[in-house]
């Protein structure tokens, strides 16, 4: 370890990170699954883009680290104020850190292009229908709210790549428990963004 102020192992924060300082990028995580590699299985299952075409989901991330977003349902409000945060991350950062941003949700393709235009979000963006990916990477099931896919279907965060390496995985305990956004952005090398534009979303 280098320097003083070893950060204490703490609870992750529970709101998005704000402020000026930039940090320091750092390498990839240890976590309970760094180092484990995504099923080919899971790799080669289809996602579809805004305009139906399918993609293998591991192709997204074959030759590149991808930060992975799968968020709960287009109609989630929660999950709107949150890819709101994702779209004011400037391109230039991600490419500066050789980082793609995706965005996974679980309803018709046809939803992608007004939920972009409802949030401003700019960077990739597919959709796994049937949910298969979403039930494979384990993520959770619970809670009720409006119909648009599986309304009891959580999200999550990964950070996958290149190849089918899994660096992390996140996996949303309920709709409030998306991971903040600068501390994903700061464990793949991201600059920090500063969403002090609105208020901050609150998670607990």
């Amino acid at each position: 370890m280098q320097g003083a102020m070893a950060a204490p192992s703490v609870a992750p924060v529970t709101r998005q990170i704000s402020g000026c300082a930039a940090p320091a990028p750092v390498p990839v995580p240890s976590g309970p699954e760094s180092g484990q590699r995504l099923a080919a299985a899971v790799a080669d299952l289809p996602v579809l883009d805004a305009s139906g075409r399918r993609v293998l989901f591991g192709a997204l991330f074959r030759e590149r680290r991808a930060v992975v977003v799968f968020v709960r349902h287009f109609l989630c409000y929660i999950c709107k104020e949150y890819v709101e945060d994702l779209a004011k991350i400037p391109k230039s950062f991600l490419k500066e850190a050789n980082v793609t941003l995706i965005v996974i949700g679980q309803s018709s393709y046809h939803h992608i292009e007004p939920f972009c235009k409802l949030t401003g979000y700019s960077h990739e963006i597919y959709v796994d229908p049937e949910r298969e990916i979403y039930k494979r990477l384990g993520m959770q099931r619970g809670e009720e709210i409006a119909s648009s896919g599986d309304p009891a279907q959580q999200g999550g965060t990964l950070i996958l790549g290149p190849g089918n390496n899994i660096h992390f995985i996140h996996r949303d305990r309920n709709r409030l428990d998306h991971k903040p956004i600068n501390s994903v952005l700061q464990l793949v090398g991201v600059q920090h963004v500063d969403f002090t534009s609105r208020p901050s979303v609150i998670h607990v």
